[in-house]
C-alpha cells in the first residue's frame, strides 16, 4: 500500500510517495493526484517508495513525460522507466 504527503511551496505541489505502487491501486492513486495539485505543477517525490510494478512504471513514466518532475527517482525505478521508454520508441 501507498501514502501521499503533500506540500505546497511557491512553485510546485510537492507530493512525497511512500510504500508500495502497484497497478492496482493506480485508479485510486491518480484520483488522490488530481484532487491534490488541480492546476499546479506537480513533482512526486519517490524517495520512500519501496516497490512498484510494471503498471506503475509505466504510470511513472507517463506522469513524467506530462511533464511531472520524479525527484529522488530511486535508481532501479529510473532504469526501468528508461527501459520502458526505449521500448515503446522501438515499437513505433
Amino acid at each position: 500500500m501507498w501514502e501521499v504527503r503533500k506540500l505546497v511551496d511557491n512553485e510546485f505541489v510537492v507530493l512525497t510517495l511512500s510504500g508500495q505502487i502497484e497497478g492496482g491501486q493506480l485508479m485510486e492513486l491518480q484520483q488522490v493526484l488530481a484532487s491534490e495539485c488541480g492546476n499546479q505543477p506537480m513533482v512526486l517525490d519517490l524517495t520512500e517508495v519501496k516497490l512498484v510494478d510494471q503498471d506503475a512504471v509505466t504510470f511513472l513514466s507517463s506522469c513524467e513525460a506530462s511533464g511531472t518532475e520524479l525527484r529522488n527517482c530511486p535508481a532501479y525505478i529510473r532504469e526501468w522507466i528508461t527501459r520502458a521508454r526505449t521500448w515503446k520508441q522501438s515499437q513505433e
